[in-house]
Parts: C-alpha cells; structure tokens; sequence
C-alpha cells in the first residue's frame, strides 16, 4: 500500500472501529459516545492500547486482554472493510470536500448491513440523515465530476430518487398486504431504499432493489425450504438493498450489461 493510501485506509479503519460501536449500542439505545469502549462480556474498559484498529485483534488473539473472552470476527471485518472503502473513494476524490458524502454514505451503508444482520432494524438516525447526505452529494455534483462513482448528479435528481425508491418499497408493503394480509417488508426499508435513491437516483434505485431482492431469492429459498410450517422466512433485506447499493455505486461500469436501460449515464 502506498503512503498516499495510508491516511484514508488509517482514517477508514478508524471510523471502522467507532462504527462497530454504532452498530452494538444503537439497537440498545445505548449512548454512542458514554461511557467508552467495553467489552460487551465483563464490561472492562478497554484500554487505548487495546483498542487500535486490527491490529489490537491480532495482538490480542482475538481475546478480551481482562476476561479471554472471545472478540467477535466482525470486528475487524468493519474496521478493514471501511479502510479499503475509504481508500477507493480517496483514489477517485483526493483530499477534497467530496470525499466526505461519499465516505459517509460507505460507512452508513456498513452500519446498516450490520444492524439488520443483527437485529433486523434499519435505524431511522442512520437512513434518514443519509437520505439528506445524498441530496447534499447530488448537490455536490459528485456524479458529474467523478463519473467512476454511480452517483446523482442533481439535488432534483436525488430527491426523485429518494421518492421513487422509497415509494417502491410502499408499494411492495401494500400489494403484499391485500395478497397475505401480512406485512411482507418494514418501514426500515422504505427509509433505505430513499436513502439509496438519494444517492443513486430512480433508475439505479430500482436497480438496487431487484439485485437484493434477486440475491435475498438466493439466500432466502433454501432456507425458507427448510421450515417445517410453510414457506415464510424473515430476511434482513437490508443487508442485500446495502450490498447492492455498493457494488451499483463502484462497480456501476461493469454491471451494464445486466440493465443497459437502467444504467444509461
């Protein structure tokens, strides 16, 4: 990794740490800021030299220093995987004001990856404040300056992102209703998939939305095969609506071929 590369995947890893605070005391709602990092077994505090990101997990053995009781995987997992985001948005955006939406857009997505991994919720203090980061990136012309980012490229674009994406999601909730009498999706969903739309715009929106309900299709058959009562099987689809908003986001140039309609520039 190159020197240039160090602050972002530093600063990333940073971020990566407090995130998985976020994704622990939310849910709780616990406080994000008191007290500070504990272990979530013996509630020690832990020390600043014990809380670097990764590599405390290594020198630590994966072990709480106080009680040995195992540090979740995920840890480190968020902490690395914010690093190498950041250091791609740092490739395209250098050190400007543009880094900041779209490095807050990674790690929200993150979060709620996590969350709904968790706990299967989607917090309203993460997708509604993103919502209003895309409008302020559309408004940014992040799209139009950086076109390796699948983004907006008006704040009149975000906003009818944010609309169509979330009035997408109203829509599944209703029909599914009238047809199962049975709330099929959550309210949680709506406010991601504005968030998506504000960041992405309607076309892509729509396109996130059936690439994590395809890749939920996957994931969700064979287990909902395995219930002995029917065929139904709560999947946290913010993880595949995060998932999706990602890979659409950086990768958007390699998926063309799978929606040329939806993906036109």
């Amino acid at each position: 990794m190159s020197l240039f590369a160090l602050l972002p995947f530093a600063l990333g890893a940073v971020i990566g740490s407090f995130l998985n605070v976020v994704i622990h005391r939310i849910p709780r709602e616990e406080s994000i800021v008191w007290p500070g990092s504990r272990c979530p077994s013996c509630s020690a505090a832990i020390r600043a030299f014990d809380n670097v990101p990764i590599l405390a997990f290594l020198w630590l053995g994966g072990r709480c220093r106080s009680c040995r009781a195992p540090i979740g995987f995920r840890y480190p997992v968020v902490e690395l995987v914010n690093a190498l985001f950041y250091v791609a948005v740092w490739q395209r955006t250098g050190a400007t004001v543009f880094f900041l939406p779209v490095a807050a857009m990674v790690s929200a997505t993150i979060a709620l990856i996590y969350i709904d991994l968790d706990v299967q919720i989607l917090p309203d203090v993460i997708t509604i404040p993103g919502t209003v980061v895309g409008v302020i990136a559309g408004a940014m012309l992040i799209g139009d300056l950086f076109p390796a980012f699948w983004l907006t490229r008006s704040w009149k674009e975000s906003v009818l992102g944010a609309v169509v994406g979330a009035s997408a999601i109203v829509l599944i909730i209703g029909v599914y209703w009238l047809w199962r009498r049975v709330q099929g999706m959550g309210w949680g969903d709506v406010k991601m998939m504005a968030m998506i739309g504000a960041f992405t715009g309607w076309q892509l929106a729509i396109l996130a939305l059936l690439f994590g309900a395809f890749v939920g299709a996957i994931v969700g058959l064979p287990l909902a095969f395995r219930q002995k009562e029917g065929m139904q099987y709560a999947l946290p689809f913010g993880v595949f609506l995060g998932i999706a908003l990602l890979t659409i986001v950086f990768f958007g140039e390699s998926l063309v071929w799978i929606a040329p309609l939806l993906l036109q520039r």
